[in-house]
């Protein structure tokens, strides 16, 4: 015989109450975080009057590409698309490269001197050595204007270390290690072939955050570099910006109000295209980001 089907215990009023609340609260949630990007992204396209007027909220009005076509008409704009892109990429493999590897290291037991190498690592998080003392190292080994300096010095990050150490912990048995011995494998051969592929979680979560940090950071890029070859897309959008500022404040009447306009145009699509290729790239992280930073969050 078959079983029967347990019948579901009636809903009460009040929880459907809650429920419907829920729902309402979530959706009101999502417009409160879509819409601004969403205003962006039409504003970008919008005749920036229709935009001044209030008249585009919902949808592109009077289609201008005015904004784009000004800002790709920049002669450096590609080259520091590039360079952010290469930062980025080499950045955010070159830190996990650095950062992975030493959380798994806090984890062994039989690491000497594991607790106090561990503290060496959480001091960082709260006492800094200060952007000068920070200077004068950077350029005492010559990664002064060079691509380096963007990719080696702020690559380790104490709360990374720390996520990954709780990651490995918690996700990563010991009978495996003990396994692997049996069979003849080393510590490295079993970092690799083992530990990392079951780590695939906290791989994209530290990847992803490192990514957009670098993809968006400006403020080293502004201190560290000064050849205009080498600057990231962000601190390129930023002088832009100030140099249209600045044009305006100069200028009087009809043509104070046309670079007024062609301003806020290019704000919009340097937010559009400095954040799409990050939008892009999450949805396929999504499944990762979520597991990894649940296990990664409990700290010891």
């Amino acid at each position: 015989m078959k079983k029967e089907k347990k019948k579901r215990k009636p809903r009460s009023k009040s929880e459907k109450v809650f429920d419907f609340m829920n729902v309402v609260l979530s959706i009101l949630l999502i417009l409160v975080i879509i819409y601004p990007l969403w205003f962006v992204i039409i504003a970008s396209f919008s005749n920036p009057q229709d935009v001044a007027s209030g008249a585009v909220w919902l949808l592109p009005k009077s289609i201008n590409l005015k904004g784009y076509t000004t800002l790709f008409y920049q002669p450096l704009i590609w080259r520091s698309y590039f360079n952010t892109i290469f930062y980025t990429v080499a950045g955010t493999a070159f830190a996990l490269f650095v950062n992975i590897p030493v959380g798994y290291a806090l984890t062994r037991k039989d690491l000497f001197g594991r607790r106090w190498i561990a503290l060496m690592y959480v001091i960082p998080m709260f006492v800094s050595g200060g952007l000068i003392p920070i200077y004068l190292v950077t350029k005492q080994f010559g990664l002064l204007n060079t691509i380096w300096v963007m990719i080696i010095p702020f690559s380790v990050s104490s709360y990374n270390i720390i996520v990954a150490r709780t990651f490995f912990q918690q996700s990563i048995p010991e009978g495996l290690w003990e396994a692997a011995q049996m069979d003849g494998a080393g510590t490295i051969r079993y970092f690799v072939q083992i530990v990392l592929p079951l780590s695939k979680a906290i791989l994209a979560v530290i990847g992803l955050w490192t990514a957009v940090g670098i993809w968006n950071s400006w403020f080293n890029a502004l201190i560290y570099l000064s050849n205009p070859n080498l600057q990231p897309l962000q601190l390129l959008l930023r002088q832009l910006l100030i140099t249209n500022q600045t044009l305006q404040s100069q200028a009087t009447g009809d043509v104070a109000q046309q670079l007024q306009q062609t301003a806020n145009m290019m704000k919009y699509a340097s937010i559009v295209v400095s954040t799409l290729p990050v939008m892009c790239l999450y949805p396929f992280l999504q499944k990762y980001f979520n597991q990894g930073v649940m296990i990664g969050a409990i700290k010891e």
